[in-house]
């Protein structure tokens, strides 16, 4: 029979409803069964995670397991990240989210205990390669504050709040009846109750003995067998930590006033040495002054010199802004290792696993709130261990992300072979000492790179192969400008108050290895790849005067007059028109007037070393205006084979020349609509004083209603908002609220932004009073400086622009300006200008009467318009170097709903038409060796009969996607994404040898889409938007990867690949691996024969369920984990729960199968042991008779 599949049915469903949607075609457009043979079905697709890298987010607990040499380290959100050596990493998440409080590796068991703040422990299965619950235990009566799991024991002990200790089985995870009780434990020794149990450890001479330390200071020794306290050890001050000596005679207690007190345990009457590490000892003999808490000490010994005692905190109070501390004590010798981070925990680690034999340190283990840090105790200086972690993501906050599939090969060396000469020195010669596991044996072996951009302007290129990540070159983009030496000589310039280098976007192509990166400050700079050293006297900087403005009228009524404008300086002068200075200036005049012509930065005078790796080819800085600041830069994009970089915000676009160092074109938004355009949008409102960087309307805000919700942080407002006081402190309160949770740069817009909408009474009313003196744009004053003296030839300029004088019916009905409006109002509108959002060079149509592909770019807005300009290049790169560009807008291409977020070209095979490159040389090579690389690709346009199309623009909004027929310029798919949210990133990407969009939305769902007919191939809800920072960074790239920041340190990387998913188990790496268990130390003749060695305990006789009973069942809750076969059963259970249930049953198939073959094999040996036994029988009684039996 057949077998009935939903989703193809589903994939027919689709996209019938996909054609439906489409938009009609005119009569001779190809219909979809014959444009192109599509290959890409929904059986391509799956989605799902496959590793994390960086560093864990807050974290709370660590553990180490000294024989498998892997260290786990528990956060505040319930996260656990295991470490192994490098590219060994895991991450699994609590479901309930508590922060882990406590980790205890079962040692060389491959299990993992981890404790949570809301009372539950779990154990974890290290085996497999994606670790799982096993088993949990909730308490319900009482709060777990400490737990302790012997070496090579099944018993775990937990102390309480309530300074109880109870045990647990770590089988089968039952508590047992054996309670220790608070009150049997002190008995008369307090008269109050002791507080919490903060330490549990045994003896490690003697199991049977128990070490517990509550937190007022009394620390217990309690016999196990006896169940009374053999010692009470009681101080004035309360206790962190507790340290034993190996021999099992002696413990270090640290106290909260920075002392420590050494017990021997047969003398509790008073300590046998007090001593305060940090304190000044006064000359008369008194107490020390009292210091900081030591919060943790660890005592370890060695075979051939004195101990180690490692301690963090305990400083004097003294020290007020003193960084975080480990103090390590060796001897005679104290040495006090400042940390950059307070310290969160650390661990020593030891040659032995053994508590009673020498411990043998060698290294030390410090966790850092937000860094890892390893001591090589071995040597002189107690240098650290370099990291193979990829742990500095966040050394800088992360502003902007990029992924790179599939790049070219040759990259990863080139890239790594600059950096590796910027390590740093000084690390510990030994090895990484944590170094278990195993690398996965993935066959997906092509080169990823991830490049991110942080806020101290900085730019690093990551290796992402095969599931790894590690740091291959770092780029210092700040050294190209000046730098403040003090706040007093911060300059006045600054358009944000902190992070002025942060990176606001980049464009890379990896073929040619052009980089382009656009800071906040409205700078891009242009960087070449290069791997010699050059030292640049001069850099080349480009000051580009992009601006909006308009020109007063009377009245917005019919039959107004203009009113006459002011001269234009001589300054200003440009190919284009004249036009009078901005009149609406929102500046801060300085004595001179205000602020004109004044990039935000300053420009490096001095000669500027650049190291082989990336090196600077062009600086472009936009300049104030008439006392406004820039707007910063909204979109990027640069070709390699045109020589041009175009880059565009919310005032228009630039191009430029960076061959000649040259601005060729600078035009606002409205200008690149053609006269007759019904799609052109003239000015809406003045000129907004700044740019945020971004954000989004709560979605959990009740106040507003689902139209509201929806709307992307791009598109217009659709009608005035309401302009009492209320409206606006809700928005203002709601942004500062938002900004706590963004990044440095983005909080200081936000706050700006508010501090503007909350501006005075005055300025209100004068901004309201200019905003309704307005016309549409006239003409436009341009303005382009270059520094050093090389001014080149000016290009010429073929501009197809609309210039119209006012119209005021235009706006009679519509203006939003001819109603009531409040300052609040005007701030919002001003939000709603359209500014460019994309950009995409190629070779298509500019025009429907074309039959020869020419240069182009397309431009995207975020009112949703793709226009199109035709750029004429001359041919060949000499004569590029002579020849000028010229343009020609072409208009409108195509109108979708939404701001355009990506834009890409097929062929009519259906594949995609990547923007032309050359190929890469390097710039500082002699010219033979350049002219040899520098022959471009032989170019060949396709070309188009009449009536016929040839290649397919692929057009993607916030709303919508379009697929339009060039150069017909119909629209022959479209399909509607989303209506109630919008899409945040969308990609074309490649996919299984085809290509489909893979977009993002703010609901949370990841969609692909098939090209050209837009089916639906994949919807998934994943992941919610609750932070701008997953806005910002979430990527897709080819093969079916995707990035995001999911939180400041760490990057998630998923996959909606199905062959990925398939693979991934044998992709990723192994956590556990057989090692044997170190033998037990010898106890020496004499110790065995005197009993002075290691007291064992059968813990099975006092804590059995036989000798102890069973606890109380209130007092906690056994759950069966989804690792078990129990939680298998239950997952099985569920609706989506098929799958599982056939494994669980193939599982239970085959453990039938195998007790059948044991049953036969056991009923094949008991036939064969009753036939000999009687043979046996009958050879014993064959002679005799019947009276001798």
């Amino acid at each position: 029979m057949k077998k009935f599949n939903i989703r193809k049915v589903l994939d027919g469903l689709t996209a019938a409803s996909s054609s439906s949607s489409s938009a009609t075609a005119q009569p001779g457009t190809p219909r979809e069964n014959d444009v192109v043979q599509e290959t890409l079905q929904s059986e391509h697709f799956q989605l799902c995670k496959t590793v994390r890298h960086g560093f864990p987010y807050q974290p709370s607990s660590m553990a180490f397991d000294p024989v498998q040499k892997i260290l786990a380290v528990g956060t505040q959100t319930g996260a656990l990240r295991l470490f192994g050596r490098a590219g060994v990493e895991c991450y699994c998440q609590h479901e309930s989210g508590a922060a882990v409080i406590q980790l205890q590796f079962l040692i060389n068991e491959g299990a993992l205990v981890s404790a949570l703040a809301d009372d539950s422990i779990h154990l974890w299965n290290l085996r497999q390669k994606i670790p799982a619950i096993l088993h949990s235990l909730k308490f319900n009566r009482e709060r777990i504050t400490y737990c302790h799991l012997p070496f090579q024991s099944k018993w775990l002990y937990i102390g309480s709040e309530r300074g109880n200790i109870h045990i647990v089985n770590v089988e089968s995870f039952t508590l047992s009846g054996y309670v220790i009780m608070w009150n049997k434990a002190i008995e008369l020794s307090t008269k109050t109750h002791p507080g919490p149990v903060v330490h549990i450890s045994d003896n490690p001479m003697d199991e049977g003995k128990l070490l517990i330390g509550f937190e007022c200071g009394v620390v217990v020794l309690w016999d196990l067998k006896s169940k009374k306290a053999d010692y009470r050890y009681n101080y004035d001050e309360a206790i962190h930590s507790v340290a034993w000596h190996h021999e099992g005679k002696q413990f270090v207690c640290s106290h909260s006033d920075g002392t420590l007190t050494t017990w021997n345990i047969r003398a509790p009457a008073k300590p046998a040495q007090i001593i305060t590490p940090h304190g000044k000892q006064p000359k008369d003999g008194k107490k020390p002054e009292p210091c900081k808490p030591i919060l943790k000490v660890e005592y370890k010994t060695t075979r051939a010199g004195d101990p180690f005692m490692v301690l963090s905190g305990g400083l004097s109070y003294d020290t007020v802004g003193r960084r975080a501390c480990l103090t390590v004590m060796h001897g005679k010798s104290t040495a006090v290792l400042e940390m950059d981070y307070p310290i969160v925990d650390f661990l020593t680690l030891c040659e032995t696993p053994y508590p009673n034999d020498f411990q043998e340190p060698y290294a030390v283990v410090v966790l850092l709130e937000k860094d890892l840090v390893v001591i090589d105790l071995g040597q002189i200086g107690y240098p650290i261990f370099e990291s193979p972690y990829p742990l500095s993501i966040h050394e800088s906050p992360v502003t902007c992300c990029e992924y790179f599939a599939d790049c070219p090969s040759e990259l990863i060396p080139a890239l790594y072979s600059v950096g590796s000469r910027q390590k740093r020195q000084g690390y510990s010669k030994k090895e990484w000492p944590i170094s278990g596991g195993n690398w996965g044996q993935g066959t997906q072996t092509y080169p990823e790179i991830i490049i991110t951009g942080h806020a101290d302007g900085s730019i690093k290129f990551w290796d992402a192969s095969a599931l790894m990540l590690q740091v291959l070159y770092k780029l210092k983009t700040a050294k190209v400008f000046e730098r403040a030496r003090g706040k007093e000589e911060k300059p006045s310039t600054d358009i944000v108050d902190e992070d002025p280098f942060a990176i606001q976007t980049l464009f890379w192509c990896p073929e040619s290895r052009m980089l382009c990166v656009a800071g906040v400050s409205a700078h891009v700079i242009v960087y070449r790849f290069s791997k010699q050293e050059v030292t640049t006297e001069v850099v080349q900087l480009l000051e580009v005067r992009m601006q909006c403005e308009f020109s007063a009228v009377d009245s917005p009524d019919p039959g107004g007059e203009q009113t006459p404008t002011l001269p234009t300086p001589a300054a200003s002068t440009s190919p284009q028109d004249s036009e009078p200075p901005n009149q609406l200036s929102a500046g801060i005049d300085s004595s001179d007037g205000p602020r004109d012509n004044i990039p935000c930065l300053q420009v490096r005078s001095s000669p500027l070393k650049q190291s082989p790796g990336y090196q600077v080819e062009l600086v472009v800085q936009l300049v104030w205006v008439s006392g406004e600041p820039p707007q910063q830069i909204t979109s990027l994009a640069v070709n390699s084979s045109f020589g041009l970089m175009v880059f565009g915000n919310s005032n228009g676009l630039a191009v430029v020349d960076y061959v000649q160092k040259t601005l060729l074109l600078n035009l606002g938004t409205s200008e690149l609509y053609s006269p007759s355009d019904p799609c052109q949008r003239q000015p809406r409102s003045p000129r907004k004083p700044r740019q945020p960087s971004g954000g989004l309307c709560d979605s959990n805000d009740g106040s507003n209603n689902s139209e509201d919700r929806c709307k992307s942080p791009t598109s217009g407002s659709t009608s005035p908002c309401n302009s009492d006081d209320e409206r606006k402190q809700n928005f203002i309160e709601k942004v500062k609220c938002k900004s706590r949770r963004f990044s440095k740069t983005v909080a200081n817009d936000f706050a700006k932004m508010s501090r503007k909408i909350s501006s005075s009474g005055e300025q209100k009313l004068e901004l309201e009073e200019k905003s309704q003196r307005w016309s549409p744009r006239t003409c436009k004053k341009r303005f382009c400086s270059v520094k050093n003296g090389k001014m080149a030839a000016r290009m010429t300029l073929k501009l197809n622009v609309h210039r119209t004088k006012s119209d005021p019916n235009r706006y009679g009905k519509d203006n939003p300006f001819t109603r009531s409006r409040s300052s609040s109002v005007t701030s919002i509108d001003r939000e709603s200008r359209e500014a460019i959002s994309s950009f995409y060079f190629c070779e298509s149509f500019p025009r429907k009467s074309d039959s020869l592909a020419s240069p182009c770019l397309l431009v995207g807005t975020t009112q949703g318009s793709v226009m199109m300009a035709a750029i004429s290049l001359q041919p060949g790169s000499d004569q590029k170097l002579q020849q000028p560009v010229s343009f020609a807008s072409c208009g409108t291409l195509v109108q979708l709903k939404g701001g355009v977020l990506t834009m890409a070209l097929l062929d009519a095979a259906g594949t995609l038409l990547p923007p032309s490159y050359e190929p890469w040389y390097d710039p500082n090579a002699s010219d033979e060796e350049k002219e040899k690389v520098r022959r471009r690709r032989p170019a060949t346009p396709p070309s188009s009969q009449e009536g016929q199309d040839t290649q397919f623009a692929v057009l993607c909004s916030e709303k919508q996607a379009k697929v339009v027929a060039m150069p017909s310029q119909t629209c022959i798919y479209k399909h509607n994404i989303t209506e109630t949210s919008f899409v945040l990133r969308a990609d074309v990407v490649q996919m299984a040898g085809a290509y489909c969009i893979a977009c993002f939305c703010a609901n949370g769902h990841i969609m692909t889409l098939s090209l050209p007919s837009l089916r639906p191939l994949l919807d998934v809800n994943y992941l919610p938007l609750t932070d701008m920072r997953i806005a910002r960074t979430f990527c897709f790239s080819n093969l079916g990867q995707a990035l995001y920041l999911t939180s400041p340190t760490e990057i998630q990387r998923i996959t909606y690949s199905q062959e990925t998913c398939d693979n991934l188990q044998e992709m990723l790496s192994e956590l556990f691996t057989p090692v044997e268990t170190p033998e037990a130390p010898n106890r020496g003749f004499f110790k065995g024969l005197f009993g002075g060695g290691a007291q064992s305990l059968d813990r099975e006789d006092l804590f059995g369920e036989t000798a102890a009973g069973k606890a109380s069942r209130s007092l906690a809750q056994h759950i069966p984990g989804p690792g078990s076969m129990e939680g298998m059963k239950g997952a099985a259970s569920g609706v989506v729960g098929d799958l599982a249930r056939a494994r669980v049953a193939l599982d239970e198939r085959g453990q039938k199968l195998g007790e059948l073959e044991e049953r036969t094999a056991a009923m094949m040996a008991s036939a064969e042991s009753f036939s000999k036994h009687a043979h046996d029988m009958m050879v014993k009684y064959k002679d005799k008779k019947w009276y001798q039996l």
